[in-house]
């Protein structure tokens, strides 16, 4: 089975070889027979979505002319859009619609791309499966009975079922890959700063990143090449001129510095993933990269608790504008209730489980004499981490591991929080430490008579995301797991 590069479409709608309305339609069929099954989109944004793509049919400039001509893109739901809602799959913004929208959103315009809808998410970006959305949870396309990972399930499910050409997704401790892992895909978490933040509901603010979800290493090369650039309405974006990420992305990788971190091939881990990332090593070696041995990241297991006391005290901080009164779902007051009531209730009635058990953790790590004992100290154990990634760096130019310990589990798998939290084990340190991080489909794992897809992790230095896709290519280019793709 091929898996074509959807940027190939592109160039066929640029010189009018195909339509993108046309296309459109046949995704909104596709759409409309599957999303029930699936829960990919929160919303579909039908009308918009038509006229998006009579537009660039009718376009003789920029839109036809655009990288993304006539490709279809899903939007992750807590990433401003001026159509439609900005709901973060929370009854808190259930009715909510944004009066500006997010710069990518903006700059995939510009290129031509065509928004197709609002994808599906765990509530405010909290959660490792999706399950925790206020909308019910998205279901993994190779098998529904699994889930497709989290934060940004609906976006992986949407681009692994066809339901759109590529997504865009957010990622603060793995939420771009790890479902795109779990749903046999390509998910890109670009160096915090490399794209623009502004749009997007913060989470984590020193952690978050917007980044594509495709089915091939080109079309995440294509997408970053058109959202990637400082942006001057976010101060936390980096004004560094961006890489030609498709110029240079069928370089052969032959001298490359390929490390594989002991820790990363834990006997925690299924071990069908630990035999895919020796697989990998051994397809690096024959296309002449080195595997550089001796790799080890000792910091890999404090990970986890040094970032769920950053990413809750931030949340706290950033969720505590959703009151009812400034934002958010208003409850109704009792006779005799005051403020504190309306507060309290608005917060109770509008936040799930997660995101009300994150906000008091960050609450409380905060606090007057807790404050030097968690936040101060995992922000000491943050820099030690950047530390340990600079020196590995030193010795390898790209790392190799799994981006998820296991293939997709059950739905209600992992009612234990701490075991949902473990998933992220070797996504999160990639957020703390700023880097740039790929997953890519690397072997399938068959349980119950069912194929499901094991994803590999690779990350570079800083802002060096032209190395991390050009790696991520030659070995997409060596092998024929990407062109695996569920029936749907």
């Amino acid at each position: 089975m091929s898996c074509p590069d959807r940027i190939r479409f592109a160039d066929d709608v640029r010189t009018g070889k195909a339509s993108a309305t046309a296309h459109a339609q046949a995704t909104l069929e596709r759409v409309r027979a599957a999303n029930t099954r699936l829960n990919a989109y929160n919303e579909v944004l039908e009308e918009s979505c038509l006229a998006q793509a009579a537009a660039v049919d009718a376009d003789a400039g920029p839109k036809r002319k655009g990288l993304l001509a006539g490709v279809t893109v899903a939007i992750k739901d807590n990433i401003a859009t001026a159509v439609g809602h900005t709901t973060c799959s929370s009854r808190m913004l259930k009715n909510y619609r944004s009066p500006y929208e997010a710069t990518v959103v903006t700059k995939l315009a510009e290129a031509g791309a065509v928004v197709v809808g609002k994808t599906n998410l765990d509530e405010f970006a909290m959660g490792s499966s999706t399950e925790n959305s206020a909308f019910g949870p998205s279901k993994n396309p190779w098998d529904t009975s699994r889930v497709p990972g989290g934060s940004s399930g609906g976006s992986a499910v949407a681009v692994a079922a066809g339901l759109c050409d590529v997504a865009l997704g957010s990622d603060t401790g793995g939420s771009i890959r790890q479902p795109a892992s779990l749903c046999g895909i390509v998910g890109l978490k670009p160096t915090y700063g490399r794209v623009s933040r502004y749009g997007l509901v913060a989470f984590g603010s020193s952690l978050d990143q917007i980044g594509p979800l495709t089915q091939t290493v080109r079309d995440s090369a294509a997408v970053l090449q058109v959202i990637a650039g400082h942006d001057p309405r976010d101060s936390t974006s980096a004004d560094i001129p961006v890489d030609d990420y498709l110029g240079e992305l069928d370089v052969p990788v032959r001298g490359l510095r390929v490390g594989i971190p002991a820790e990363y091939l834990s006997d925690a881990n299924d071990p069908r993933v630990n035999t895919a990332v020796r697989e990998a090593a051994e397809v690096y070696r024959k296309l002449g990269a080195t595997i550089v041995e001796g790799i080890h990241l000792p910091l890999t297991d404090i990970g986890i608790s040094t970032y769920y006391v950053i990413a809750p005290a931030e949340a706290s901080s950033n969720l505590a504008r959703f009151d009812g009164i400034r934002y958010g779902h208003r409850a109704e007051l009792a006779a005799g209730e005051d403020l504190f009531d309306l507060y309290a209730k608005s917060r109770a009635e509008g936040f799930g489980p997660e995101v009300q058990r994150r906000i008091m953790i960050g609450t409380y790590v905060l606090s007057s004499g807790y404050y030097d004992a968690y936040y101060k100290r995992a922000l000491q154990v943050r820099r030690l981490i950047k530390d340990e990634f600079d020196r590995a760096f030193e010795r390898c130019d790209i790392l190799l591991g799994p981006t998820a310990p296991t293939p997709a589990f059950s739905m209600g798998g992992k009612s234990d929080p701490l075991a949902m939290y473990l998933c992220d084990v070797y996504t999160v340190n990639t957020n703390i430490a700023g880097i740039p991080g790929i997953s890519i489909q690397g072997g399938m794992a068959k349980e119950n008579g069912v194929e499901l897809p094991i994803g590999l992790q690779l990350q570079a230095k800083p802002f060096a995301e032209s190395l991390l896709l050009r790696a991520a290519r030659m070995f997409e280019t060596a092998t024929l797991w990407h062109t695996m793709k569920p029936s749907v």
